[in-house]
């Protein structure tokens, strides 16, 4: 198997909202707040109009992203044997990923992400974790992982106790480890552990601009590029309407964003930049070329409402 993604398993609800919602709800656009009350969570979804919900998690949008270009892909996620739990099996094995979890019923709730647009198509999203919060070493299949080329992580899953110790799990057996440090909040919730991760145990980073800068504390952008060639390590950054950068040691490339497009939700952009990314990455492709499928699939989603093409 070319990639094994392990992220959290969660459905997603999409929904357009007007700028006042955010800030009538306490919410900081373009980032993501966890919500451990379900009560909580369901009374923010209210009466808001459902555009679209779709098996989604940051990692899993990436896996299916790759199965779409015809690699051989598998997931490893937890659900609860309900609704939403077969919904969200049905929507991998119809985008031909190998889902490697045996659902039970559980006493948690399959997890579900409400991700908000707002009219200048940023995304905020609100997730309740439910049972995708509470995967454990037991779930990760160490032979499944040591079948894969590569592994691919999400920041999102250091978030809870249990889930940590799946990841270190999956880490340890793994060939090659890549991982997307996610958001904002969840660099500077887990920031010393990051740092240790990027420095020590991936192979390839994924980032965008605001997380790579507050891991290290960066002033300006140049010092991230003198960090990456510090350490030697892979490190990949999105920065929206200035392109991309690839810098891995001494080789640094670059790639412009594609113009004269219309943006109509930005849910997705990074997970299927890596999609494109990782794809050239297990092919053995150019960096440049890395790059340019990175670029093409994260400039086709945000011209569309939700993370799946």
């Amino acid at each position: 198997m070319k990639v094994l993604g392990i992220g959290n398993a969660i459905v997603d609800i999409i929904c357009k909202v007007e700028e006042n919602f955010i800030t009538e709800n306490n919410l900081t656009k373009g980032t993501m707040k966890l919500f451990f009350n379900e009560i909580e969570f369901k009374n923010l979804l209210g009466n808001l109009k459902i555009e679209k919900s779709i098996s989604g998690g940051s990692v899993a949008n990436s896996i299916v992203g790759l199965s779409q270009l015809k690699n051989e892909v598998g997931f490893i996620g937890k659900i609860s044997d309900d609704e939403f739990g077969a919904k969200y099996e049905a929507g991998l094995m119809r985008e031909n990923v190998k889902y490697y979890y045996t659902k039970q019923k559980e006493t948690i709730p399959t997890g579900t992400c409400l991700i908000l647009v707002t009219p200048d198509s940023e995304r905020t999203m609100c997730t309740f974790l439910g049972i995708a919060g509470k995967i454990n070493a037991y779930d990760v299949n160490v032979e499944i992982i040591k079948k894969s080329e590569l592994i691919f992580l999400e920041g999102y899953l250091w978030d809870e106790g249990e889930p940590k110790k799946a990841f270190e799990k999956a880490i340890n057996n793994a060939k090659k480890v890549a991982m997307s440090l996610s958001d904002l909040f969840c660099v500077e919730r887990h920031k010393k552990n990051f740092l240790d991760l990027v420095k020590e145990k991936l192979d390839l980073t994924f980032a965008n601009e605001s997380e790579i800068m507050a891991l290290i504390n960066a002033k300006n952008f140049n010092e991230v590029i003198a960090f990456a060639r510090e350490i030697e390590k892979h490190i990949v950054i999105t920065r929206g309407e200035k392109g991309a950068i690839s810098i891995n040691g001494s080789e640094i490339n670059v790639i412009e964003a594609d113009k004269n497009i219309t943006i109509k939700d930005l849910t997705g952009a990074g997970d299927l930049f890596a999609a494109g990314y990782l794809h050239g990455f297990t092919n053995n492709l150019s960096t440049n070329k890395c790059l340019e499928h990175g670029t093409k699939l994260s400039s086709k989603i945000i011209q569309q409402i939700g993370a799946r093409l």
